[in-house]
């Protein structure tokens, strides 16, 4: 195995965002070593420990890895079985000044660890981003369509109608909420620090000749230098393992919102009412060629499901946690933590090219409407014949005899619904046949599906993008192009 390839995750990282993808690549992890490798000399030096200022230097200018260095840190590791001291001895080659201090008092935590919390904090930023582009893009479909009557579906039955912008609310209510709780998990990451071999700092005071406020300078220094606000103020020789539960949690619940999301999308396809982009020279079939199949909203299913469970195992993990620490959690986050990311990050990115290419037919939504709307209407019907002078009573046996006629028509003769012709030729109703059209009039039972849809953007959608990174993402932000 080529050394670039040591550290590559098995979830491939062709479809992700270059961004996220390098977060997690060989390259960024080693180079992210080496700068907290600096980041410890720089403070121990600042507290009065021997390091020079040329060691200082030349670490600053190797922080990047050369392919040469990749292939010594590959036979060192094959050598002594172990990757943060293959990179100790690598880094000391190319800043042989720094060689007899590099990594002085820390444990490989110092560097694994720490640096994992920085991709977690990087790598959340990334996805917060990217979920301000999408909510943009179906915020600004659900205006679009703010007052287009469609057919409701109640366990997938016709129900009452609402409107297309007000489905789309409902998506991106729950993208809000996933926004929040992704914030809420990068707010609270914090940095391992200086802590030693189990957590008790004796390597840093031993260093400090038993002076505890250096110990204590020392760990707030390399926080700082790392770009964190603060440390946990205990860890074992890990940072807890919790941490990885807190961060996956959002990422897994935002696997939800976007398989609901696309499965909604698909049903509408198959209705065919609104379908994902589809380029015109795209098979959706080898063998039917008519055939318009939602491969991006099935790949974000499929992928949705694989980030709902990855949850599960920094909860495993977590909780076999022995004492001061086991070394068995280890390869599982290798592999747990850069899929759970690049994961969502694919899913974000499908989905903001879904979202910018939805297709709407609002004459089969209308057809399907009229097939449905004269059941809906008949309580409409006898409220007019009511105001007409009617009885109510008998109306209603007029209109569920009439109902159960059509139904027979379109359930066992697959005819059309037939309904509103069975009322117009029945002289019971003449007293209201002027007003059927009005009555039948899909906008007047969408109900406040439209203001809502406006409040929804005015009052929650609106507070929740008007912040400067919000704005900058999404004036950045260009069209996703899905290659395949």
């Amino acid at each position: 195995m080529d050394a670039f390839d040591t550290y590559q995750t098995p979830l491939s990282s062709r479809y992700a965002s270059k961004e996220m993808a390098y977060l997690f690549s060989p390259s960024n992890r080693f180079y992210t070593w080496r700068k907290l490798w600096l980041n410890l000399a720089i403070a121990e030096k600042e507290l009065g420990l021997p390091i020079s200022d040329e060691a200082i230097s030349q670490m600053k200018e190797n922080l990047q890895l050369s392919p040469e260095q990749f292939d010594v840190a590959a036979k060192e590791e094959k050598k002594r079985r172990h990757d943060v001291m293959a990179h100790v001895y690598t880094f000391g080659t190319v800043a042989p000044a720094a060689a007899g201090i590099i990594h002085l008092g820390a444990t490989s935590c110092y560097v694994t660890d720490n640096a994992d919390l920085i991709f977690l904090r990087d790598g959340l930023d990334y996805l917060i981003r990217s979920l301000y582009v999408l909510i943009s893009r179906l915020s600004a479909f659900a205006a679009q369509y703010r007052d287009l009557p469609t057919l409701g579906f109640t366990h997938f039955q016709p129900a009452q109608l609402t409107t297309v912008g007000k489905r789309a609310t409902l998506w991106i209510q729950e993208l809000l909420w996933d926004l929040r709780n992704i914030k809420r998990a990068r707010e609270d990451i914090g940095f391992r620090g200086v802590k030693g071999t189990t957590g008790t700092q004796a390597s840093f005071l031993a260093l400090f000749d038993g002076n505890h406020e250096q110990v204590e300078a020392l760990d707030a220094l390399v926080t700082k230098l790392s770009g964190f606000d603060y440390a946990y103020p205990v860890t074992s020789q890990t940072y807890s393992r919790k941490i990885d539960i807190d961060v996956l949690a959002p990422l897994a619940s935002f696997g939800a919102t976007a398989h609901k999301i696309a499965t909604d999308i698909r049903l509408l396809a198959n209705l065919k009412e609104v379908e994902e982009p589809f380029e015109s020279t795209q098979i959706g079939s080898s063998a039917m060629a008519y055939k318009r199949n939602p491969m991006r909203c099935e790949r974000v299913c499929s992928l949705s499901r694989h980030l709902m469970i990855l949850q599960q195992n920094a909860l495993m993990t977590s909780s076999v946690q022995w004492f001061e620490r086991t070394l068995d959690d280890s390869a599982n986050r290798r592999i747990t933590l850069p899929e759970a990311f690049l994961t969502a990050d694919i899913v974000l990115s499908t989905l903001q090219n879904v979202s910018e290419g939805l297709v709407v037919y609002p004459k089969v939504i209308a057809r399907r409407i009229a097939q449905e709307l004269p059941f809906m209407a008949t309580e409409n019907i006898i409220m007019a014949l009511v105001k007409a002078g009617g009885d109510r009573q008998e109306a209603h046996e007029k209109i569920r005899v009439l109902s159960h006629e059509a139904a027979y028509q379109v359930k066992q003769l697959g005819l059309e619904n037939d309904l509103i012709e069975r009322v117009k030729q029945d002289p019971y109703f003449d007293p209201i046949k002027g007003q059927l059209d009005a009555l039948l009039e899909p906008t007047s039972f969408v109900g406040r599906a439209p203001e809502q849809v406006d409040a929804f953007l005015k009052d929650w959608v609106g507070p929740a993008l008007k912040d400067e990174k919000a704005q900058e993402a999404i004036k950045g932000a260009q069209k996703v192009e899905l290659s395949v």
